[in-house]
């Protein structure tokens, strides 16, 4: 009896669930994300279809206008590689007192990162081996855009960054649910001052 309802249990941890238990609109289709910028615009496919839970929160967030003149808080500089980090930092007691209604609570999504051969994606997830890294459906490239972690297994709910170049040695580390299609320059551009003026949902 234990071991049936051991097995319910693990079949019902997908998507529809976490998307259920945070009580998102699970969008299971990709989208495209205009950021507008004080440097500029720049396009972003979101991969819904990988990263359904990632993608339904960061939607809901655009929805509820949160990144809107937001900071890039942290800039991180390399030779080769840049991070540039948003979102809302949940310390931030003004933000939290003038969002109270989002009600979110620990703010917080589970990691979730997806297989190329697998139908869904797995969730809290931690990558055993050097070997998994290249059976990932997504991994850091010029552009690309992940959730700040919160935790061995959870992201941030809100705050994400994005890198200019390819970096593997964070491939299956961090929920990566969209890439940079067009305005990639500009991204390269930003610095710590600047900010996001509005982020939308481009309907086609």
């Amino acid at each position: 009896m234990f071991l049936i309802q051991a097995c319910n249990l693990k079949n019902e941890i997908d998507s529809n669930y976490y998307c259920q238990k945070l009580k998102l609109s699970c969008i299971k289709e990709n989208k495209i994300a205009l950021f507008k910028t004080s440097k500029g615009d720049f396009e972003v496919k979101l991969f819904g279809e990988d990263n359904p839970v990632t993608v339904s929160n960061f939607i809901e967030n655009i929805n509820n206008s949160i990144y809107e003149d937001q900071k890039f808080y942290k800039i991180i500089n390399y030779s080769q590689l840049k991070f540039v980090h948003g979102g809302v930092n949940w310390e931030n007691s003004f933000f939290i007192e003038r969002n109270q209604t989002l009600n979110k609570g620990t703010p917080s999504i589970p990691l979730e990162i997806k297989f190329q051969k697998e139908i869904k994606p797995r969730y809290k997830y931690l990558i055993k081996t050097p070997s998994e890294a290249e059976n990932l459906a997504n991994t850091f490239e010029s552009g690309s855009i992940a959730m700040v972690k919160s935790g061995k297994n959870n992201s941030s709910s809100t705050e994400f960054f994005f890198v200019t170049n390819k970096i593997p040695e964070l491939d299956g580390r961090y929920s990566i649910f969209g890439k940079i299609i067009n305005g990639l320059d500009v991204l390269k551009k930003i610095e710590k001052e600047d900010f996001i003026k509005e982020v939308k949902i481009l309907n086609f």
